[in-house]
């Protein structure tokens, strides 16, 4: 197959998972507005084999957050992964992420306003370490991925308005680390003579106690060996983050593997 007639592949089978992601993005608005909010995640990656053992990838993600009007985040990341057995393989990365941090409103005891900060953009840099340990049986595939993640956040000055003095002024967010332990467990199944390769997951993080957890279904589509095209609907938990909202995500992702 020539350059012109993959990429024309690609471009209909992206219209296509676009088309499904815009009908569960439907399906899920009534039940988003109850109980969480509504975003978009994109992602584009390139990952090179090197030999039969180790190999490096590098992914640019866009978030969207507010019924997908509002842009969350974006971030870039490189990684590479080492098979320690046929069943088992280590990996380590870096990630660059820009934050569009909500407003903060504080109030006094009476009600009355105190402090507004608006909005604002902020970088973290994150480092991760993991295992994944998977097995197969048959057209089934079970996985365990144990991920230590280490993100730092740099001093940052931006402004807050000040209700009580009528005027606006420096506020600096002192820089903070934070280190999580992610656990993902994922059943993946390959429908014989079938491209669409389904999966399901449920994801943890750990912080001496539970914050977060991810519930995955999806969808990957190989387009001959180098191409995979993958749509997947999330529905994401917090249990100790008072600056963000639970979460309904419809994710749309493209890899180029050579």
């Amino acid at each position: 197959m020539d350059t012109g007639k993959l990429i024309s592949t690609a471009l209909r089978s992206m219209r296509r998972i676009v088309a499904v992601c815009a009908v569960m993005a439907a399906a899920t608005a009534e039940c988003a507005a109850q109980s969480g909010e509504f975003g978009l995640w994109t992602s584009l990656g390139v990952e090179k084999k090197i030999n039969k053992k180790w190999s490096v990838e590098a992914e640019g993600e866009f978030r969207t957050r507010n019924d997908a009007r509002t842009a969350d985040r974006w971030s870039l990341g490189v990684s590479t992964g080492y098979k320690l057995t046929p069943w088992l393989k280590a990996d380590v990365g870096y990630v660059f992420l820009r934050d569009n941090n909500r407003e903060d409103i504080s109030l006094h005891a009476d009600g009355s306003y105190n402090n507004w900060r608006p909005s604002f953009w902020g970088s973290r840099h994150r480092a991760t370490a993991s295992l994944t340990a998977s097995v197969a049986a048959g057209a089934w595939k079970l996985s365990l991925r144990e991920r230590w993640q280490y993100t730092y956040r740099p001093e940052h000055t931006t402004d807050r308005y000040d209700f009580d003095n009528s005027q606006w002024e420096d506020k600096t967010i002192k820089g903070k680390g934070r280190n999580v332990l992610r656990s993902r467990l994922q059943v993946d199944y390959n429908i014989p003579k079938c491209k669409v390769d389904p999966y399901a997951s449920i994801e943890t993080y750990n912080a001496w106690a539970v914050q977060k957890v991810r519930y995955t279904v999806g969808a990957d589509l190989k387009i001959r060996k180098r191409h995979v095209v993958g749509a997947y609907y999330r529905y994401q938990s917090l249990y100790d983050d008072d600056t963000d909202n639970d979460a309904h995500v419809i994710g749309v992702e493209y890899k180029f593997k050579f």
